[in-house]
């Protein structure tokens, strides 16, 4: 149904979505799978616009997270911190554009996004240029060890926009991992993380299809998420309940790594 829809509803470019950008947002995650958002897709028609670039309506990155030799970046989300910290580069594929971001989770439940564009051959470097370096020491206040690049990923994503653009709603699947650090590899592809980014407290038509749908809101990072299917030294109590969620949703097992046998949810 999806691939049925996608192609009908109103496109939006590129430079009109720079009224949408909500770099200071609230973000709400839903976990599901493709059969429920075959369902959703139904009703968005008449309520959203879809980003297109180039002719396309589905956009392909890779994000490469950095965090330090003991994955602090990664314990602070797992011990639930409310202020927390990432520090990537993320590639839009389709175009070849590559940005060094440093994205802020506050205790009031608010997002910040910094990005600045770097040159693609700086892909897996934060510290060779000058400027770079500066924009990470303005605004990385969580440490200041080195940071090393840690986990890589890949995803589709299609972008919508209601017709009040007032929120973007981000629509992420075939989402597949492989860590630095442990060489290992990890395929959640049948994986749907939608996230809804508003700024101010508007209505979200979107929410409201959710709410009907009986999908209720479940946060997981993609970070944490690939951290704890291809590392086997890190902590992951407070996660495994989510695992087993995304586990039902996909229907088959996944295993933690860090567990000291094998552990199938």
């Amino acid at each position: 149904m999806l691939d049925e829809v996608l192609p009908v509803l109103a496109p939006i470019s590129l430079e009109e979505m720079s009224s949408v950008k909500l770099m200071n947002r609230t973000d709400t995650k839903y976990l599901l799978n493709r059969r429920i958002l075959d369902s959703l897709a139904n009703h968005w028609s008449s309520s959203f616009y879809v980003q297109e670039v180039s002719g396309s309506r589905i956009a392909h990155y890779r994000t490469l997270y950095f965090d330090t030799s003991d994955a602090m970046t990664y314990t602070i989300h797992h011990n639930q911190h409310l202020h927390r910290q990432k520090i990537r580069q993320r590639e839009y594929m389709d175009t070849g554009t590559v940005f060094c971001e440093v994205k802020n989770k506050v205790n009031t439940g608010r997002t910040k996004k910094k990005r600045m564009e770097i040159p693609a051959t700086e892909w897996g470097r934060l510290y060779n240029l000058p400027e770079m370096e500066q924009f990470l020491k303005e605004r990385v206040w969580l440490t200041q060890e080195r940071l090393y690049p840690r986990l890589q990923n890949q995803f589709r994503r299609i972008t919508l926009v209601n017709r009040a653009k007032t929120e973007r709603i981000t629509i992420d699947s075939g989402i597949c991992f492989h860590n630095v650090l442990t060489g290992m590899d990890a395929d959640v592809s049948e994986l749907v993380i939608i996230e809804v980014k508003q700024d101010g407290n508007h209505p979200s038509d979107f929410k409201r299809l959710l709410l009907d749908a009986r999908v209720q809101q479940k946060g997981l990072s993609k970070y944490c998420l690939g951290m704890l299917l291809t590392d086997n030294n890190i902590k992951y109590n407070r996660f495994k309940d989510k695992v087993r969620h995304v586990s039902k949703l996909i229907n088959r097992p996944l295993v933690i790594p860090a567990m000291n046998y094998d552990y199938e949810l």
